[in-house]
């Protein structure tokens, strides 16, 4: 029986007559941007972390989410990822639950103790850090992981910045934040808390830094304009959930109103549900145009949190407040009516947003600032060489992610700023589009959902609401990664290819082209699974 031609490697085969000659187009390997990594505000390489986590090498995975970020326990809980709603998958079932990995990686390296490793050697130079938030310390961990002496000043008695002040302990359990917080300290980081800098420039001069990174939150809560009676009960959203962390709360009474649309309104909401009292959120525009984001209302819902859309506050007095209804205007702009309301309300909590307190950046020369932000370009460093700043006192979004990101761009400018070099501009990967992929390669599979506590201990506890995954059903997920862009070494070039010119270079390292036999058919690249094939001209 003759065997078929593809597989002949007698004299008269394709190997024998090198029919590499015919070809006009090749195929050539790429690594091309996976959504979920351009979508990243740390900048994490998802799908390179996914790829070791779905094999079972949870300390690889692990190893490579903290060369960008040092919080995967914090993040997998609070982050909001934005990679997920970019996720290709998403237009085949449901996108891949990156952020459910992320934390059952930080849980599961919490677990084993598994720590970072210290530098081989010390730059002999010496870093401020202002701020021990997420952009403060993120930006520590990367400049001690260099090499650098850092030294972090925090004016609160602890550290964690916003994580800590900012976000409720249903979300963030401390002991996640304080074990994260450690692991970064073991790196040899000084954290000195309970100490404000009150003057930047006296500061670096009497510590002999060589540079400093700004990571001051947004910690004065914006007030709002509301004629109040003297027995009214007004606070701020800030200080409340900073009351949180001590030994007295806040005293709101039964009947809690706040003033807000956005995260932290709910965050206050649901906080003070669990402390016994009635919240209202009270927001001037409509719920799907509210800036807290849709599941956060949703629970808050749940749990039994009273919302009046379309409202705002015209007057608090004791015992209650007056209520004017709006309409939207044809723009979108909340206007009055005329209609009022009067509910009964102990305490008022304002939640309008947060601004930054940059008194102790006066008599800093040459430090440019706009709108109650400091000026920063693409590398976080400012109008002042050797300051850098990030986090929520320079312009952009304002959550946990970004600020973690802010810290590790600084860190890699300042390191290269320290050693009189420039960062080289990068150009990213084309991006791994849907398109590209042949999704009936990959099977079904419904996306692993992470559990809730019960209602009763989310309505009276502090416990943490969102569970984790269970290892079993976190290697599910991770496997639920398609790739896109990237090859995870399936074989199909190798097995489809007709005239054996695909080379296995064993396990991790790839494929190459034996273009002596390469004949640029193309079928290679039609049949990639994740789009990790380009055919491209035979000149280039």
């Amino acid at each position: 029986m003759t065997k078929p031609f593809a597989i002949t490697l007698d004299v008269g085969s394709s190997l024998a007559n090198r029919t590499g000659s015919w070809r006009t187009v090749k195929p050539v390997y790429v690594n091309r941007l996976p959504p979920c990594n351009a979508k990243c505000p740390a900048g994490e390489q998802c799908q390179a972390w996914l790829f070791h986590a779905e094999s079972g090498d949870y300390r690889g995975a692990w190893e490579k989410i903290t060369e960008d970020n040092p919080f995967p326990a914090c993040m997998g809980r609070v982050c909001y990822h934005t990679c997920e709603s970019a996720c290709n998958r998403g237009e085949l079932d449901e996108s891949v639950g990156i952020n459910a990995v992320e934390r059952f990686l930080g849980d599961h390296a919490l677990e084993k103790g598994w720590a970072f490793e210290k530098p081989a050697k010390k730059t002999g130079k010496r870093i401020l850090v202002v701020g021990s938030g997420p952009a403060g310390l993120s930006a520590a961990y990367h400049l001690a992981r260099m090499g650098h002496d850092v030294h972090v000043v925090e004016s609160s008695e602890q550290a964690g910045g916003m994580m800590r002040y900012g976000i409720p302990k249903y979300r963030l359990p401390r002991e996640i934040l304080d074990r994260e917080i450690a692991r970064i300290e073991a790196l040899g980081v000084e954290i000195e808390t309970g100490r404000e800098v009150k003057n930047l420039a006296e500061e670096m001069e009497k510590g002999g830094y060589d540079a400093v990174f700004l990571g001051v939150g947004a910690s004065l809560a914006r007030r709002a304009y509301i004629p109040t009676g003297d027995a009214a009960h007004v606070l701020d959203a800030v200080s409340v959930l900073r009351s949180m962390e001590g030994e007295e709360p806040a005293m709101l009474g039964r009947r809690v109103v706040v003033y807000g649309g956005g995260n932290t309104a709910v965050d206050v909401a649901r906080s003070v549900r669990r402390m016994g009292a009635e919240p209202i959120m009270v927001y001037r525009r409509t719920r799907d145009k509210a800036p807290a984001h849709a599941f956060e209302i949703e629970e808050a819902l749940e749990e039994g949190v009273s919302m009046k859309w379309l409202s705002t506050i015209a007057e608090a007095d004791a015992g209650e407040i007056r209520i004017e209804k709006m309409r939207l205007d044809e723009n979108g702009y909340p206007q009055p009516t005329g209609e009022f309301e009067t509910i009964a309300a102990d305490s008022v909590v304002l939640a309008l947003g947060q601004e930054t307190n940059l008194s102790f950046l006066e008599g800093m020369e040459g430090l440019k600032m706009e709108r109650g932000e400091v000026v920063v370009d693409e590398h976080m460093m400012t109008s002042r060489p050797g300051v850098f700043a990030g986090g929520d006192m320079v312009p952009g979004d304002r959550n946990v992610t970004v600020a973690i990101g802010h810290g590790k761009r600084a860190a890699r400018a300042m390191d290269a700023w320290l050693r009189g070099e420039t960062l080289p501009e990068e150009k990213p990967a084309a991006p791994a589009t849907f398109a590209r992929l042949n999704t009936w390669y990959y099977a079904d599979a419904p996306k692993q959902i992470r559990p809730h506590l019960d209602m009763i201990r989310r309505q009276t506890t502090f416990d943490e609401v969102l569970q984790g995954l269970s290892e079993e059903n976190a290697l599910f997920e991770a496997r639920r990664c398609m790739s896109c862009g990237n090859c995870f070494e399936c074989d199909n070039c190798y097995g489809v290819c007709p005239d054996n010119a695909v080379i296995k270079l064993g396990p991790g390292k790839k494929f190459a082209i034996n273009y002596d036999y390469c004949k640029g058919c193309g079928i290679c690249a039609q049949e990639c699974p994740c789009g990790a094939i380009d055919m491209v001209s035979e000149d280039i």
